[in-house]
């Protein structure tokens, strides 16, 4: 029997070499599962909860009522309104992607270039949704969403959304501003208060099957934005955008800006931009008509800006509009530096007054010489320029206005007639009100308030314009006075003599006063980098009526290309349209006497005569230049008249008149007549009105032919005014009002006439004055 060898057993060492072992495999095993299961339900917690909820539901952002946007009688400038949208679930599609993306591209994609539609784009989008959701078409008019419907087409649906809808188109578009797709401000006020507007959007969110099938939805409301309520008047606002409008389609110009605003509250009644865009049609809009100019295009403003500077020597230098000013007959020369006057104008020693109401640029330079620089910048920082005046519009600058130290020698010249000065409309028009208001800056603004209420609810009430003719109890942050009352009211004045005498003749209104300053500035060539001499902008800023003032416009038209150019003739006319209808729309009591709409279209055609003509040597022969332009053949009474100065018919006495405009010599019936007709024995100083002479009423006499000639037609025959002193404005229209047409020779005020004053001659007959300096 073989001995067996005992069994070996394992020592305890060895016995729990192995257990740690095993025990650390496991310890090791447990901890990287442990690991993995906090690495996927803690840090990675959010991310694995968002595809879940991506794999078991769907949808989108729902956008909320944007805030609408009134004017200040509560009428709608920017609404929205519920639109259809179109969107498919790819999932629902199968394996028909393409081919219904064909079909709807067929009905969505109407406008060529438009590509968001187009059958490239939707299919794109069918394959990047991974069977959740994709947009077809987005704000689609209500046949195109007919016509979807009727395709009835699996798995594309018909959503309502918000759509931004502006009621009158292109009315005040640059304001206003638009929105894109996602209902996001883009311009205007609709970009300035976005945030306010836009409130806060809801969601749509839909719950799948493992087959991408939708089962059910669930949609938070959305909360809408608030509603503005503006300064704009939509009536004022369709009245300027028309006259703009209307001359800029005559003098061809690059673009124009028209603003209106009540002097007493510093409210925007209109804000009218030419040409101007349709915010219904973002996708033809042309990208250069978007811009806000009233507050972001800076220009030099030109002779408009002389209100600033007489403004400001009257007011901080003690100058009157009685002082007299050498103007040197418009050319002055100062520190190498020679500043002209118009090539037309060359006066001398002359009032203050009379300065301004010709516009003379050495005048003005004068005018800020006497108040030095430091007193002259701050007067001018005073009206509000070279600072953004705070109106609630996007973009606005601060125009451009260098401090004094870095001014040299002339500056003050040049600044003086507007120039070396960058401005914006908005700031034009506000430094008019500063004058019109008694002297008180107010900032300009064209928003009246911010308010969740709808139209139809009793705490959203409109606020129709009313002048109050005197500046509010409190006044706003940002006012301050300027210049005293005083200085107000003589500026103002000076104003009305500069449409009655001066430049703005054709800003003058019917029935009301106006007064107001032209204004011509020569762009920068950028070729040249001096100014060009074709490239204008033309400029006019007044105020209506004068004594009280209701309203104030300022009228800026770029680079005019048909006619002068010049501020008097291209925006004056501007002004005369659009404050004419907005006084007569408020209801404004005339302040002045009302004239026939053929009396009106008389003065302007005898305006228009006497401006557009050549002028005429200042040693013409009066007597042959009247029976020249009047037609007189040889023997005829009135050349006798016109050489002899006596009156036409034999059985009245001869009328002369005195240097005061006041018949010498009538029979005691004619001046009794004269006088209870209106006739004054006040004189007249060199530069004033002269007072309206009415002719005693003397029968008409006819006066035949007895050789075959021309009849001179006598069943109407006036009395010849006296024009003496008189500036051809007042000449123009004094001969107006009698029913004669003027020729005039030379410049300055009417030294003499033919026929003589008192002459009786027959209504029609053309006046020869001469004038002078």
């Amino acid at each position: 029997m073989k001995n067996v060898a005992p069994r070996q057993t394992l020592t305890a060492p060895i016995r729990r070499q192995r257990f740690a072992l095993v025990a650390l495999f496991f310890c090791v095993w447990a901890l990287l599962i442990g690991g993995r299961l906090f690495w996927l339900q803690v840090a990675q917690h959010q991310e694995w909860v968002s595809r879940a909820k991506k794999q078991q539901t769907g949808g989108f952002e729902v956008a909320p009522r944007r805030g609408v946007l009134y004017d200040r009688n509560l009428k709608e400038l920017a609404m929205t309104i519920l639109v259809d949208s179109i969107y498919a679930v790819p999932s629902e599609l199968g394996d028909n992607k393409e081919e219904a993306a064909a079909m709807l591209a067929q009905v969505v994609h109407v406008d060529p270039t438009d590509k968001f539609t187009s059958e490239e784009q939707i299919l794109e989008r069918f394959n990047a949704s991974r069977g959740g959701f994709a947009w077809v078409a987005r704000k689609v008019d209500p046949e195109t969403s007919q016509r979807i419907r009727e395709l009835n087409l699996k798995g594309v649906y018909v959503q309502k959304e918000f759509k931004r809808f502006y009621p009158n188109n292109e009315l005040a578009a640059q304001v206003l501003g638009y929105v894109g797709t996602d209902d996001t401000g883009l311009g205007g006020l609709e970009s300035e208060f976005d945030d306010d507007m836009h409130g806060t959007p809801g969601h749509m969110q839909t719950a799948l099957d493992a087959k991408r099938h939708v089962l059910d939805s669930v949609v938070s409301e959305p909360a809408a934005g608030e509603n503005l309520v503006l300064t704009i008047d939509a009536n004022i606002q369709y009245m300027a955008e028309r006259a703009l409008d209307a001359q800029m389609a005559k003098v061809k110009a690059a673009h124009g800006t028209v603003v209106v605003q009540d002097p007493h509250t510093g409210q925007i009644l209109a804000l009218a931009i030419s040409p101007r865009f349709n915010p219904n049609d973002q996708k033809h809009m042309d990208a250069s008509v978007l811009q806000n100019l009233a507050v972001s295009d800076v220009y030099e403003p030109g002779s408009t800006f002389k209100l600033v500077t007489y403004s400001a020597a009257i007011d901080g230098a003690g100058v009157k509009p009685t002082d007299l000013v050498n103007c040197e007959g418009g050319q002055w020369t100062y520190f190498g530096r020679t500043l002209h006057d118009d090539k037309s104008d060359h006066y001398g020693v002359i009032t203050v007054k009379q300065a301004l109401e010709h516009s003379s640029d050495v005048g003005a330079a004068k005018m800020a010489m006497k108040l030095g620089n430091q007193k002259f910048y701050s007067y001018m920082k005073a009206f509000g320029f070279g600072e953004r005046s705070g109106i609630e519009l996007p973009s606005e600058t601060r125009g451009l206005l260098r401090k004094p130290n870095k001014w040299d020698a002339t500056s003050f010249m040049s600044l003086a007639i507007g120039q070396e000065v960058g401005v914006t409309p908005v700031q034009l028009a506000a430094m008019v009100s500063t004058i019109a208001n008694g002297g008180t800056y107010l900032p300009p603004h064209v928003l009246l308030q911010s308010t969740d209420a709808m139209k139809g609810d009793a705490r959203l009430r409109p606020a129709a314009f009313h002048p109050e003719g005197q500046l509010p109890a409190k006044l706003p942050d940002g006012a301050h006075r300027v210049i005293t009352e005083l200085t107000s009211a003589t500026m103002r004045e000076i104003m009305r003599g500069i449409v009655i005498e001066g430049t703005g003749g054709q800003a003058a209104l019917n029935g009301y006063s106006s007064g107001g300053k032209t204004g011509t500035a020569e762009k920068i060539d950028v070729a040249t980098h001096t100014y060009s001499h074709t490239k204008l902008v033309a400029s006019f800023a007044g105020m209506a009526p004068v004594s009280n003032p209701a309203i104030t416009v300022a009228v800026v038209i770029d680079t005019p290309t048909v006619g002068t150019g010049y501020g008097g003739t291209v925006s004056a006319p501007v002004f005369a349209v659009v404050a004419q209808e907005v006084l007569e729309y408020l209801g404004i009591p005339h302040d002045q006497g009302l004239k026939t709409k053929k009396e009106m279209q008389l003065a302007k055609a005898d305006v228009k005569d006497v401006f557009d003509s050549e002028p005429v040597e200042n040693g013409a022969d009066l007597n042959a230049m009247f029976a020249d332009v009047n037609s007189l053949p040889e023997g005829d009474p009135l050349r006798a008249a016109a050489v002899t100065g006596k009156n036409v018919d034999a059985a009245e006495a001869p009328v002369k008149v005195a240097s005061g405009g006041v018949p010498a010599a009538l029979p005691e019936k004619a001046m009794a007549e004269f006088r209870a007709n209106g006739g004054t024995t006040s004189t007249i100083s060199v530069g004033d009105v002269p007072p309206r002479v009415l002719p005693p009423k003397i029968a008409p006499v006819v006066q035949a032919k007895s050789n075959g000639g021309v009849v001179v037609d006598a069943g109407r025959r006036v009395a010849v005014p006296a024009f003496s002193g008189a500036a051809l404005r007042t000449v123009i229209e004094q001969a107006g009002e009698a029913g004669l047409r003027v020729q005039p020779v030379g410049s300055g005020l009417a030294r003499e006439q033919v026929p003589a004053a008192g002459t009786m001659v027959p209504s029609g007959t053309e006046v020869v004055v001469r004038f002078a300096r």
